[in-house]
């Protein structure tokens, strides 16, 4: 028998290396659920909201074998109607670009809406589908004592649940399995990578505190305050995890990879990507929605009118979660972030441990942030998605055709295309003779 092509018993073996004690019952459909999960983290891009409308309401095997025999849009749509229904529990059809996004119930109308969906997503799938890629990535984890949990684990963080059809389809994780049991009382610590001595003293204070008061240690292992909260969490013999923008086998930053192999040893390292997959910065985006979803609370310690973690600020608030921010210097830019929170968004003035610890107990406050992104661009107007995503695809060197770049981004042929009319007119990009290259 064969299961995508591949033979049954190799598939349940590629499956059982990356289980470890969740194999435990693990059946050949099972086993065929888990392949189909680890090949969707590789198909999709983290968020992706069609994927994940696929996958929740017709499952990842059914959803994988749809993409590999080329089934239409209408098909498909035909099925995940059916899926759905009035079955409770199961999610609403949506078309949000974010977890922030007001959902719209689904009707007879948005028949049409859905399968353009879908066929939009097809196109972005299918030119990433390929089987070896999938094997290299079990045998790469299995070799790493990487595994992969599903939401039907006991492990899961059920708080990612809360990003809906946006939740991972899958995390990759090294570590002790106590770690993503601790992440149910977990607070947030997050901040500017170019800290200043003041802030990276408040995150070594907050992340000591907290842990003495029982907390775990939720962070993006990014220089500045992130590094700062993990190692003051090991530091004080508490639980740290780190949430990775790429997979779990290859540290990012590499000058952090003491400090992560720290981490494997007694908290834990996880990602929605597969292993080998290189962080983008479309990827650290949608990484900090995880970073805020399975935390309790977020705290930014100290951050830039612009800076990323203001990104993850915004996941907080948009999911109803606590959310605390630090003051500083009012002379100081890199404060200028977390001023900004506390006066314009409803963040929470904290200035020790206590305080933000407190935040847990508290009823927040549901706020939408809506903060342009420094990652996503120079210019006067900010880059939208495609383009960031496309803009990450390119090489400043070696060209790059319509068909790679949609395959390296995640996009479909035509939005790769629009995206690179736009990056075209902005100065950052330029076609040459055998394809598109970036312009630095």
């Amino acid at each position: 028998m064969t299961l995508f092509g591949l033979d049954e018993t190799r598939v349940g073996e590629l499956v059982a290396g990356v289980r470890g004690a969740q194999a435990q019952g693990d059946d050949p459909a099972t086993a065929g659920e888990v392949f189909a999960r680890a090949a969707w983290s590789g198909l999709a891009e983290p968020g992706d909201g069609t994927a994940g409308l696929l996958v929740a309401s017709v499952g990842a095997s059914v959803a994988l074998t749809a993409v590999l025999e080329s089934w239409s849009p209408v098909r498909i749509g035909a099925l995940v109607r059916d899926a759905l229904g009035d079955e409770p529990g199961k999610p609403d059809i949506v078309f949000a670009a974010s977890p922030s996004a007001d959902p719209t119930e689904a009707d007879a109308d948005t028949s049409a809406e859905l399968e353009q969906a879908l066929d939009l997503g097809l196109q972005r799938w299918r030119p990433r589908l390929n089987s070896n890629e999938v094997i290299r990535s079990l045998q790469q984890a299995a070799r790493m004592q990487t595994q992969l949990l599903l939401a039907t684990d006991a492990l899961w963080p059920s708080a990612l649940d809360d990003l809906e059809q946006h939740a991972p389809l899958a995390l990759w994780w090294r570590g002790v399995p106590g770690a993503l049991a601790a992440l149910t009382n977990s607070i947030a610590l997050v901040g500017a990578r170019a800290a200043t001595g003041y802030g990276e003293h408040i995150a070594m204070e907050a992340s000591a505190g907290l842990v003495d008061r029982g907390f775990a240690i939720v962070s993006g292992a990014a220089y500045g305050i992130d590094g700062m909260a993990h190692r003051a969490a090991l530091a004080s013999d508490g639980i740290t995890v780190a949430f990775l923008a790429g997979g779990v086998d290859r540290f990012y930053p590499s000058g952090h990879d003491s400090l992560l192999t720290r981490i494997v040893a007694t908290g834990a390292v996880v990602s929605e990507l597969p292993c080998g997959a290189a962080p983008t910065k479309w990827r650290f985006l949608q990484r900090n929605r995880l970073i805020a979803a399975a935390s309790a609370a977020t705290v930014v310690l100290e951050a830039g009118w612009r800076s990323g973690s203001l990104n993850t600020a915004g996941h907080a608030s948009a999911l109803g979660r606590p959310l605390g921010a630090v003051p500083g210097p009012i002379t100081s830019p890199t404060s200028a972030g977390c001023h900004r929170l506390i006066r314009e968004f409803a963040a929470v003035c904290v200035t020790n441990p206590t305080e933000m610890a407190e935040l847990v107990g508290e009823r927040s406050i549901q706020v939408p942030l809506d903060f342009p992104d420094s990652d996503a661009g120079s210019g006067p107007i900010p880059r939208t998605s495609d383009q960031v995503r496309v803009f990450d695809a390119l090489s400043g060197r070696s060209p790059r055709t319509v068909a790679d770049l949609a395959r390296r981004a995640g996009l479909s042929s035509a939005a790769v295309r629009g995206a690179l009319g736009g990056l075209d007119l902005d100065g950052a990009a330029q076609e040459r003779e055998a394809g598109w290259v970036r312009r630095l």
